[in-house]
């Protein structure tokens, strides 16, 4: 799309810039510029009939799920107080006293 040098100084006028004239001709042609970019926009394939988009590549293979215990450097029962049948054994709160 052209943009003259009247359209510059209308919309200068309309935002109350002031604009040397020297200034028109390399903003008219900045304008021009920028309205095309916007125009491509148009282009683009919008609402139902464009496809969906998905970031990453299209396919990713998985890897198999393999269950490996992780070996650790001390064990469960060294890191508690109380260690019973695999599980940590922790004192009851005061709060659930009385409960069953």
């Amino acid at each position: 799309m052209s943009i003259r040098k009247e359209d510059v100084l209308h919309v200068a006028r309309l935002a109350e810039l002031d604009v040397a004239e020297a200034d028109l001709e390399t903003l008219a042609e900045q304008l021009g510029r920028i309205v095309d970019f916007v125009a491509q926009l148009n282009e683009v394939p919008a609402g139902e009939q464009a496809p969906p988009f998905l970031a990453g590549p299209d396919s990713v293979p998985l890897r198999p799920d393999e269950v490996r215990p992780e070996a650790l450097q001390r064990g469960p029962a060294d890191f508690a107080p109380e260690f019973r049948q695999g599980f940590f054994v922790v004192p009851r709160l005061g709060a659930m006293e009385g409960t069953e």
